[in-house]
């Protein structure tokens, strides 16, 4: 396999949870939390997911992982289908994917040592290594997420929020991962703690070359990690581009929306900004809109956005699932 093919390469995904009827009688109503979502994942490449609470974008990590069952699309890892997979297929994943999570101290078991918690994947996923490999491995990975061997006989408890997480980061990377799926792994920490976590996930990226998808409400953070960016709303993708592209370019209304609501060091940009405030509030994902999603809160929906789902088409260097993104972009440059 060339070093830039595809490692892990997921086609319109849906997760859908089946929900109770009001009456027997009815039909069931079903909670669409990611409905028809795609993203490639390469060597050395981190791919940014954002987008509103709600929008699908942990169920989707967890769908990558196995952790919550996939109601339909195709999800390979390289050339293995992993959709129609046995056991064993899966159980290859979970060496293949780690995932990095939200709150670094509630991840890690307090009842065990950072040399237990960073073993463990190893005595399930890692049977070819000797009690002595395990050991010297744990004590490598410590070394290099910037923790010290003589912490190893500690627990959880004792250390800060960002030490939590960088045992959480030792433990996913032990078993030499070709996936990392960090979902918020900055979000529960202090900005300086953010910044440091952030540089430490570049660097080891740089060392072992891992495909990264980091998922993130902060836009800054994103924008200074990631390589290329999906933008999710109600389980559906609005805009993918490169991070600079879609940054300096959003195309989408709910692209320009999120990026409005980022403050900027400049104040006088910031008093001059136009910021988007979106009416209303996320619809339930267990009755969409029809057509566009984003329509009952976009800012410039006509009448008939609620005829036919948009699909994501190229429109210069974005591609975006908006039906009139093209008239958008010329009322807003006349």
């Amino acid at each position: 396999m060339a070093d830039d093919a595809s490692i892990l390469n997921a086609r319109d995904i849906c997760v859908h949870f089946p929900l109770k009827a009001d009456w027997p009688w009815w039909p069931r109503p079903v909670l669409r939390a990611v409905d028809g979502a795609s993203l490639e994942l390469t060597p050395g490449h981190t791919l940014g997911l954002v987008g509103e609470s709600g929008c699908g974008k942990s169920t989707l990590a967890r769908a990558l992982t196995g952790m919550v069952p996939i109601s339909s699309g195709t999800l390979h890892l390289g050339r293995r289908d992993l959709t129609a997979g046995t056991p064993r297929d899966w159980q290859m994943l979970r060496r293949e994917v780690q995932m990095i999570f939200q709150d670094p101290l509630a991840s890690l078991d307090p009842r065990m040592t950072v040399a237990q918690i960073v073993a463990e994947p190893l005595h399930h996923l890692r049977h070819d290594l000797s009690r002595a490999e395990r050991r010297l491995k744990v004590a490598e990975m410590v070394d290099r997420v910037g923790l010290s061997r003589a912490q190893l006989g500690r627990y959880p408890h004792e250390f800060s929020g960002g030490q939590c997480q960088r045992i959480g980061i030792a433990r996913a990377l032990v078993v030499e991962p070709r996936v990392l799926i960090c979902d918020e792994p900055v979000s529960a920490l202090d900005v300086s703690i953010q910044a440091k976590i952030v540089e430490l996930l570049a660097e080891l990226q740089r060392e072992t070359r891992v495909a990264m998808l980091f998922i993130a409400h902060d836009l800054a953070v994103v924008r200074q990690i990631s390589h290329d960016v999906r933008v999710m709303y109600l389980g559906r993708v609005m805009e993918q581009a490169s991070s600079d592209v879609l940054f300096d370019s959003p195309r989408h209304p709910y692209t320009k929306a999120l990026l409005s609501a980022v403050p900027r060091p400049d104040l006088d940009a910031e008093r001059a900004r136009r910021r988007i405030r979106l009416p209303g509030d996320l619809p339930s994902p267990a009755n969409p809109p029809s057509g566009c999603v984003f329509r009952t809160r976009c800012p410039w929906a006509r009448p008939d956005c609620g005829d036919a789902v948009p699909e994501l088409r190229m429109i210069h260097n974005s591609q975006v699932a908006c039906h009139y993104a093209e008239r958008l972009e010329k009322e807003e440059t006349a």
